[in-house]
């Protein structure tokens, strides 16, 4: 059996339709289901049991026998980056994710985890998995950071007992993403706001960037399932790695798509907001040097290809539009 942490969320539920594609449904999907509208990304997935996370949680630490698990695919967190209360912050994201990581240790199972590329902070020094690049700048990025760091520290050790990779996405959009709102990626908001008005609102410059040119590195969700999977069929390789396609792109080339798309619209620029400045990442691009030796050869959908695979899908499927 499989499990998915965080199963009925963006990227996990994404996870759980890959396996189902490659013929695998022997699947226990972990969540906090308080928000229910995300059993929607769940229910054209087939999995054999569901858990809420607590429960799991207590199970795990009572040795409560699973059965066969082969992998965990751990992508639980609570991922808003505006939480400032530091104890629930490290409870759910570095405590938790230490436990699972103990348990895989004792059984075998391989241990899958969702990082985060906002541990390099502003990126001003870089986007290497290396220390020195690394500068968190809120308790989310920090609790990824300090756990990506625990991991170091068992590595170091040696003798592992089970394969451990953790995964640093960059900026993903794709399917299954509607549940997250204001933190749904820009493409999802783009088409909305096409849809609405026919205009796509981005930042005006900053950082010495021209009026929507600031750049990110945007990672279609299905690429970043075939990365979770690809490792999953090779639990040889252990490591940190980026997950993002390598090349920064402006938010001026998302919203182009999205237009493309639609046939229609205009771009309209706004103020950069006063609570941003300082804080805000105006370039990510991932060096994927490692990924790429470990052996992951599978080339990433650019944003053209990606932002239409996902038009294609979110506007005439609707299955990825929740009810309001």
């Amino acid at each position: 059996m499989i499990i998915v942490t965080g199963g009925a969320g963006f990227i996990g539920s994404n996870i759980v339709e890959a396996l189902n594609e490659k013929g695998k449904t022997d699947i226990l999907v972990v969540d906090d289901l308080a928000d229910g509208k995300k059993m929607h990304n769940l229910a054209d997935l087939d999995i054999l049991d569901y858990m809420d996370k607590d429960d799991f949680l207590i199970n795990i630490k009572s040795g409560y026998n699973f059965g066969n698990i082969e992998a965990i695919f751990h992508e639980g967190a609570c991922s808003s980056t505006t939480e400032w209360d530091g104890r629930f912050i490290m409870k759910n994201n570095f405590e938790y994710s230490k436990e699972l990581l103990k348990w895989c240790m004792k059984t075998g199972a391989q241990y899958i985890y969702a990082s985060s590329a906002s541990v390099y902070g502003t990126g001003k020094k870089g986007f290497i998995e290396n220390r020195s690049c690394e500068h968190p700048i809120n308790m989310y990025a920090y609790s990824k950071f300090q756990f990506d760091q625990y991991v170091r520290g068992v590595m170091k050790k040696g003798g592992l007992k089970c394969q451990i990779v953790g995964f640093r996405y960059f900026n993903v959009y794709g399917q299954r993403e509607t549940h997250k709102g204001t933190m749904s990626s820009v493409a999802f908001h783009f088409n909305n706001q096409i849809l609405a008005n026919g205009k796509a609102r981005l930042f005006e410059g900053t950082d010495g960037y021209k009026n929507g040119e600031q750049e990110r590195d945007f990672v279609y969700v299905e690429d970043c399932a075939g990365v979770n999977l690809w490792f999953l069929e090779h639990p040889e390789k252990s490591g940190i790695f980026n997950v993002g396609t390598g090349k920064g792109r402006s938010f001026n080339d998302v919203a182009n798509a999205v237009v493309k798309w639609h046939g229609s619209g205009n771009i309209e620029y706004i103020s950069f907001p006063d609570n941003l400045k300082g804080a805000y990442q105006s370039f990510t691009e991932a060096d994927i040097t490692a990924l790429r030796n470990a052996g992951y050869e599978k080339p990433f959908l650019s944003v053209e290809e990606g932002v239409k695979k996902y038009l294609d899908r979110l506007n005439n499927g609707d299955k990825d539009r929740l009810p309001r």
